[in-house]
């Protein structure tokens, strides 16, 4: 019975994915979900009480995926200037991602205070990774610089996102090349 509720769980969790990187959060609904997964509403209700908990779910479960999937690229760097590179190239090489899209869409939308806390957690780790390889080139305010650093990616998925006229590859190699000019002052 157990295995039968996490297969549930996960399909739940999988149209959730869907609606999110279709329609954003509002198209995140119980009526929506019970419809993908053929599920009762009233069933819906039994795994999670709330949108926001479907939400911070899918951020517990996605976002360490997503955000090992930039560390690991970083890791592969073997100067803090490829660090950097590897950080916003990564995530921009995500967008595409399923996962990723949920967790953007999920960042912008509208959660309890729980939910809010578990992202910027999450956010926060991705952050941590990037701090390190900024001190190492010389940045006297590497935390400071961490935060605008990621407010350039964050600009550059959104205009990926929006299908801009860019070429994606386009978005983050003038990224990138913001990014590092602006780090190396």
């Amino acid at each position: 019975m157990a295995e039968h509720r996490t297969m549930q769980r996960g399909a739940l969790l999988d149209a959730a994915r869907s609606l999110l990187s279709e329609g954003g959060t509002e198209a995140l609904t119980f009526p929506a979900l019970a419809e993908r997964t053929g599920l009762a509403r009233s069933s819906v209700y039994e795994y999670f009480r709330s949108r926001a908990a479907v939400v911070e779910e899918l951020c517990a479960v996605d976002f360490p995926v997503w955000a090992a999937e930039v560390e690991s690229a970083m890791e592969r760097a073997d100067t803090a200037a490829g660090k950097v590179e590897a950080y916003v190239r990564q995530q921009l090489e995500l967008v595409g991602d399923r996962r990723h899209r949920a967790v953007v869409a999920i960042s912008a939308g509208e959660l309890d205070a729980g939910a809010r806390e578990k992202i910027r957690a999450a956010h926060g780790g991705l952050i941590a990774m990037i701090v390190e390889a900024l001190g190492e080139l010389g940045q006297d305010r590497p935390r400071l610089a961490a935060m605008l650093l990621q407010g350039v990616v964050d600009a550059a998925v959104r205009r990926i996102e929006l299908g801009a006229a860019e070429d994606p590859a386009e978005i983050a190699d003038a990224a990138v090349s913001m990014v590092l000019r602006g780090v190396r002052g």
